[in-house]
């Protein structure tokens, strides 16, 4: 499917959400009342607060249980809501499973089926309703759901994509990485950095097992570690503006361009960079962005510094709880 993700410039967010509710609606309108009863479920529901990046048996319609006509439907809504780039990787990421699974095979290490058919997609609530809804696609190394409500997308976070192997060693696929451009540019400005940088930077000399928020609803980090973008010059700034826009820009153009246009308009002097870990790609890492309610965490411990979790959050919006919230106070409180 092709879609008009730089369209909004003129129309902002409104393009977005009817564009969005279309597609939604056509691949809701495919499902029989069965696949309708696994894959829609109440938007205020508490399972949309449940998100998750293992393989697991999940709320919602896996790929294994549409038909053909139905996939398409489905990676065409998965299209509509990310940047072309993020598409392609979470299609590659979805391919993964068949690299790990025998790559695990010959190792002896067979605890789950690396299946690409086991990614769901779960509507919460009525696309394009009176009221506001959302969509998630979940499954291993992937989770990630927009809110859409009337003319706006109102929240885009959490948003999670990892990938194991991070770089394949061998086979037909050997030298793929998948998010290498995100590990690629924290690297890139760590290595910038002067020695009283690098100093203030460095936190830990030891990375964390995963990222350190995992699946929480709402995460929890201290504030202040690391060095803040007021203490780079200006091509570091440039290097660290890269660096958020990855993130940010995993999502359609028309909805990411608000935030990083917040995000230029205020600055990065308060945004932290702090790093955990061995400073090769070779050594167990991790990094932090944090500024604020805006949190981005890239761990790559596992599998000997081979298996990559990523993940933005939004501290009060997560899951659009923070508009919501405003909402109930504006409309349902006498």
């Amino acid at each position: 499917m092709a879609t008009d993700h730089d369209h909004g410039n003129e129309n902002g967010h409104s393009h977005a959400a009817s564009q969005l509710a279309e597609t939604a609606s056509n691949y809701v309108n495919s499902l029989s009342s069965a696949q309708k009863e696994r894959s829609l479920i109440n938007y205020t529901a508490g399972e949309r607060l449940f998100w998750y990046y293992p393989p697991l048996n999940r709320r919602g319609l896996p790929l294994r249980d549409m038909d053909e006509n139905q996939r398409k439907l489905a990676f065409s809504l998965m299209e509509s809501t990310l940047s072309e780039e993020a598409y392609k990787q979470a299609r590659l990421i979805i391919e993964h499973e068949l690299v790990l699974g025998p790559l695990e095979a010959e190792e002896g290490n067979v605890g789950w089926n690396r299946d690409p058919e086991l990614y769901y997609w779960t509507i919460f609530g009525e696309p394009g309703g009176d009221g506001p809804w959302a969509f998630r696609v979940e499954g291993h190394h992937i989770s990630y759901q927009l809110s859409i409500m009337g003319d706006k997308v109102i929240s885009t976070t959490p948003f999670f994509f990892g990938s194991n192997p991070a770089e394949v060693k061998k086979g037909p696929k050997q030298g793929l990485r998948i998010l290498s451009r995100r590990e690629d540019l924290s690297f890139e400005l760590l290595d910038s950095l002067d020695s009283g940088q690098r100093s203030k930077a460095i936190v830990h000399e030891k990375a964390p097992w995963d990222i350190y928020t995992y699946n929480a609803t709402r995460p929890s980090l201290p504030e202040g570690e690391g060095l803040p973008g007021s203490r780079m010059n200006g091509t570091q700034k440039e290097m660290f503006m890269s660096l958020i826009s990855e993130y940010v820009n995993q999502v359609r153009n028309d909805v990411s361009k608000d935030k990083m246009s917040m995000i230029q308009e205020n600055g990065i002097e308060d945004f932290h960079f702090s790093w955990h870990g061995g400073t090769t790609k070779a050594d167990k890492h991790y990094y932090r962005i944090h500024g604020g309610n805006f949190i981005v965490e890239f761990d790559n411990f596992q599998n000997d510094a081979n298996h990559v979790h990523s993940v933005i959050r939004d501290v009060e919006n997560d899951f659009a709880l923070d508009v919501m919230r405003e909402h109930m106070i504006m409309f349902h409180i006498d």
